[in-house]
C-alpha cells in the first residue's frame, strides 16, 4: 500500500506532487530500531494526522522530517526534490516549521519579540547597519499583521508579555510564529495537550486556517476525537513502522485504535454486532380460579 492509498479505492491526493515526502526512512539508536522503512506523503492544503502508542516512532519520524535527527537510510523530498537536513535550520530554510509541545516561547518577552525570536531584524538605517539596533517597530507591525491574518481574535495587544497569556493564546502565538516563516509545511506536536475545551477549539480553528491557506499540516496527537475531526488522512505508527494510512471516512476511532495496538490489521474490519432481540416482557402471572383454589 502506498502512502497515498486508502481502503476502498479512495485517494487522498490533493496535489500532483507532495509538498513533503519520505521514502524508506530508517533510524536506529544502538540496538533499538526507531524507524523501520517509513514512507509518508503530505500534500498542500492537507492535514495529515500521525497517531501511535508511546514508543511507536512518532517523535523520531517528525525529528527526521524537520532536521532534528538525521535518518540512517532513506530519502526526504520537498516538492519532489531530494533534500538533506542536517539541522533544524535546514528544514526552516526549506519552508518547514515545527511547533513543539513545549512551544519554545520566552515567557518574559512580548508576543512580537517571540514571533521574531532568533530571527530579529535590524533597522534599515545606519543605526541598524553599524550598531545593529533592532527594528522593534517594524517587527511589532508585522507581528500584528500575521496575527490578524490568521484570524486570532483572542490576542488584543501585540505588546502583551507571553507569561500573562492563557494556554490557548500561547499556542496561538507559537502557531503564528510557524506560519510567519513556514511557507510550505507546519508540524504541530501535541498542540492541544493540557488545554481546555474552549482553547482546544481555538487551536483546531487555527489548523483549519492553515489548511485553507494551502499549507501542509502534520498533526501529532493522542487526542483521537481531535484527529478524526480535523485530519484528512491519518498515518498510524506501530513499533517503528507504518501500520496503515486511513481516513476518518473509511475507519472509525475504535478501528484506528485497534490497528494502532495490533489488535487488527488495516484490511480487517470489526465484526458486525449481533442484532438486538429487544426487551421481552415476562408473561403475566395467572390468577387461580375459585375452583383451583378449592
Amino acid at each position: 500500500m502506498t502512502p497515498n492509498s486508502v481502503p476502498g479505492g479512495a485517494s487522498a491526493s490533493i496535489g500532483t506532487v507532495p509538498v513533503l515526502s519520505a521514502r524508506g526512512l530508517v533510524k536506529t539508536f544502538g540496538p533499538v530500531v526507531a524507524l523501520d522503512g517509513i514512507d509518508l506523503d503530505l500534500h498542500r492544503g492537507e492535514v495529515l494526522g500521525v497517531i501511535g502508542d508511546n514508543g511507536a516512532g512518532k517523535s523520531t519520524l517528525i525529528k527526521c522530517l524537520t532536521g532534528a535527527e538525521i535518518p540512517d537510510v532513506g530519502q526526504i523530498l520537498v516538492d519532489g526534490e531530494e533534500v538533506d537536513f542536517h539541522r533544524p535550520q535546514d528544514a526552516r530554510d526549506a519552508g518547514i516549521e515545527t511547533v513543539y509541545q513545549t512551544l519554545s516561547l520566552s515567557p518574559a518577552l512580548d508576543i512580537a519579540s517571540n514571533l521574531f525570536l532568533g530571527r530579529e531584524r535590524v533597522r534599515p538605517d545606519f543605526l541598524g547597519r553599524w550598531l545593529r539596533v533592532l527594528d522593534k517597530r517594524g517587527m511589532r507591525r508585522e507581528a500584528a499583521e500575521k496575527v490578524a491574518m490568521l484570524g486570532i481574535r483572542t490576542i488584543q495587544d501585540i505588546n502583551q508579555v507571553v507569561e500573562t497569556l492563557s494556554g490557548g493564546q500561547r499556542q496561538a502565538v507559537a502557531v503564528a510564529r510557524a506560519v510567519a516563516f513556514g511557507s510550505k509545511v507546519v508540524v504541530l506536536d501535541e498542540p492541544t495537550a493540557a488545554l481546555g475545551v474552549r482553547e482546544t477549539g481555538q487551536v483546531l480553528d487555527l489548523v483549519n486556517q492553515l489548511r485553507t491557506r494551502g499549507l501542509g499540516v502534520i498533526l501529532i496527537s493522542h487526542n483521537m476525537p481531535n484527529v478524526f475531526e480535523i485530519a484528512d488522512r491519518i498515518h498510524i505508527q506501530r513499533l517503528g513502522r507504518c501500520a496503515g494510512v486511513i481516513t476518518p471516512k473509511t475507519h472509525s476511532m475504535p478501528e484506528a485504535v485497534a490497528i494502532m495496538t495490533g489488535a487488527m490489521s488495516l484490511n480487517e474490519t470489526f465484526p458486525e454486532p449481533a442484532p438486538s432481540r429487544g426487551f421481552e416482557a415476562p408473561a403475566p402471572l395467572k390468577t387461580p380460579t375459585e375452583a383451583e383454589r378449592g
